[in-house]
């Protein structure tokens, strides 16, 4: 097991393990490529890699307050602890970073998820409604203060 920043020779796996999930954020190629581009905007990309083969990522955006942007864990490595790694590392360097506060939406039906964030701290700051589609849903503005 390793956590690691995301390279661009990564993209291809990332969005393969996206596209196998339902509740991820589904980026386009453009998308991923823009992580790595100097004039974007400033992001932490983060991947578990085991045995050579990416089982989960993370990317948040970054500034004074972050905004976890997705979270993907491939469905047959869930709950043996990749998503928890995953957000106690952007956490850390959010942290180190200066950051004040995290925020993300998710899925109101994504009882998984929003679990994983409760046991991290994060607390419901409000909704966002209809804001997901395909099927059409409400989001829940999580916060986790540093």
């Amino acid at each position: 097991m390793l956590i690691r920043a995301a390279i661009p020779k990564d993209i291809q796996q990332m969005m393969a393990l996206a596209d196998g999930s339902e509740s991820a954020a589904h980026w386009s190629a453009r998308e991923y490529d823009a992580l790595f581009a100097p004039e974007a905007p400033e992001r932490v990309a983060i991947v578990w890699e085991e045995a050579g083969t990416i089982a989960g990522l993370a990317i948040a955006r970054c500034g004074e307050e972050w905004e976890i942007e997705n979270v993907v864990v491939s469905p047959a490595l869930r709950r043996k602890g990749i998503g928890e790694g995953l957000i106690q590392e952007v956490l850390r360097q959010a942290r180190d970073g200066g950051a004040t506060d995290v925020f993300l939406e998710v899925r109101e039906s994504n009882v998984a998820a929003r679990g994983l964030y409760a046991r991290a701290g994060f607390c419901e700051q409000g909704r966002r409604r209809r804001y997901y589609r395909d099927p059409e849903e409400d989001a829940l503005v999580l916060r986790r203060a540093l």
